[in-house]
């Protein structure tokens, strides 16, 4: 069973998910923006809490084991966005997230590495991500994560990957 472990980056620590990390994070992810390319809208406290609450319990599907973290930015003393991981026998899907007020300072990018080391050291050997083709911020998030474009597509956005020694 694979399950989320504090990772130290040189300006974050990404910390396993808790419930707790609700209201603080929907004030984080308040702004409409950050969903021009994912949909939807920014979750309520409430509703974010009841979605960790979901998340904390762990994948119904045994096969299937849900890593999901926060990125505590040190310098600030605060929560500023997450990264998640969902792994299955086959490949490792990821995602990440930056509030906007933190964006543009390599937040982003310093969190997904330190997923995608922490990930190969639990000796997963495919990593992908699904970003839009529009989205150019989390396409440079990927390519310097070590992850490269495939010409197979997913509900209209680019499949990227990444294959680890495992």
């Amino acid at each position: 069973m694979l399950s989320p472990e504090p990772i130290r980056t040189a300006r974050l620590d990404l910390l396993p998910l808790r419930v707790e990390h609700a209201e603080e994070m929907a004030e984080t992810l308040a702004d409409p923006r950050l969903h021009t390319y994912t949909g939807g809208v920014p979750h309520s406290p409430a509703a974010l809490r009841a979605r960790y609450e979901r998340l904390v319990s762990g994948s119904p599907d045994p096969a299937v084991f849900w890593c999901n973290w926060v990125l505590f930015q040190r310098g600030e003393s605060r929560l500023v966005g997450t990264v998640q991981a969902t792994v299955t026998d086959r490949a490792t899907e990821i995602a990440w997230v930056v509030g906007t007020a933190w964006q543009g300072q390599g937040l982003a990018t310093e969190a997904a590495r330190g997923l995608v080391d922490w990930l190969g050291q639990q000796h997963v050997t495919t990593v992908v991500a699904h970003i839009h083709p529009a989205h150019r911020a989390s396409q440079s998030v990927a390519a310097a994560s070590g992850l490269a474009p495939t010409d197979q597509r997913q509900d209209g956005e680019i499949r990227w990957e990444l294959s680890l020694p495992g």
